[in-house]
């Protein structure tokens, strides 16, 4: 495979391309506009790799993407390119509509002209809104019902590559994960920003009563998943990916304050999110049955490689 990877600078997309790297015998080609959460230093070890190529581009210049594939024979697309985070999102959605909504159709665009084998778009669970404690997880069939800006875009774009496969019958495929952990994170979602703030002495900020509840998947296990849809995901299909760890928000902050050994004084309770989802849970089965993919570290395992010092 020839394999252009959108976005591939950011946590999820480093390590999915380092995945790959070690894996296959795949040329990779990333393109990444290098934003503030993106940075060639993730891929630091990897930049002479024979199969290593990186591009910095946004992926709304259709005309520089489109010179690349040709060049390149790129045949196949996985689009990690993405706003992603719900606070800048309600604070300023510009961004996020022109990235995640107005960058997907770029890349769809690409399709009508060249030969893809497959193209993969990176979707998330918050598409599908908020459930109540009691509510069974989110399937692939649960309606979209994003209520951030940020989820809102892309369940756009979700609907925009469901239309491509529709009408023109290209071969898409979406996947939705949970909320992802690991190495190389940027220190603005939960975990990552916690850990250095208990490293620097600070005090940690919590949303609310911090009961909102969330399913986490180490960043590893969801760089296979997307690994095995790739290879044999069915065209037009949406796969969940989860970890089937479901964790309060305040739990995850204690377990943090627990692993550094620091007091929980540092806990500080502040106003609430706007619009903050109560729990976000997925329901894995069919990527389990078809695809035999299911998730192997443990929370426990994968939160105690965090706590050294030269990971995030």
């Amino acid at each position: 495979m020839n394999i252009l990877i959108t976005g591939g600078c950011g946590f999820i997309g480093s390590n999915f391309i380092k995945h790959m790297l070690d894996k296959y015998d795949y040329k990779i080609y990333n393109i990444d506009k290098l934003t503030y959460a993106g940075s060639i230093e993730n891929l630091g070890e990897y930049q002479n790799h024979k199969n290593y190529h990186f591009h910095q581009a946004d992926i709304n210049e259709h005309a520089t993407l489109h010179y690349l594939i040709r060049e390149k024979g790129i045949d196949t697309i996985i689009n990690f390119a993405a706003e992603s985070h719900v606070d800048r999102s309600i604070e300023n959605s510009d961004e996020f509509i022109k990235t995640n909504i107005n960058g997907t159709h770029s890349l769809l665009k690409l399709l009508h002209d060249f030969p893809i084998k497959k193209y993969v778009q990176i979707s998330t669970d918050e598409v599908y809104g908020t459930l109540r404690e009691y509510e069974d997880p989110f399937t692939e069939d649960t309606p979209l019902a994003p209520n951030s800006p940020y989820a809102a875009s892309k369940a756009s774009a979700d609907i925009l590559c469901r239309s491509f496969y529709e009408t023109y019958k290209y071969p898409i495929v979406i996947t939705r994960c949970s909320n992802n952990y690991g190495p190389n994170q940027y220190p603005e979602k939960l975990i990552p920003l916690m850990i250095k703030k208990v490293k620097n002495g600070e005090k940690l900020p919590v949303y609310g009563d911090g009961r909102n509840i969330r399913d986490w998947i180490h960043v590893q296990d969801h760089c296979e998943a997307i690994d095995v849809v790739l290879h044999n995901g069915r065209n037009g299909d949406v796969y969940n990916i989860g970890g089937e760890d479901e964790k309060r928000n305040i739990d995850i902050v204690k377990t943090i304050l627990s692993g550094l050994n620091k007091s929980e004084d540092l806990i500080e309770y502040v106003e609430d999110r706007l619009g903050h989802d109560w729990r976000y849970a997925m329901d894995i089965d069919k990527i389990e049955d078809e695809l035999d993919w299911y998730p192997k570290i443990s929370f426990e395992d994968g939160m105690e490689d965090l706590f050294n010092d030269d990971v995030l």
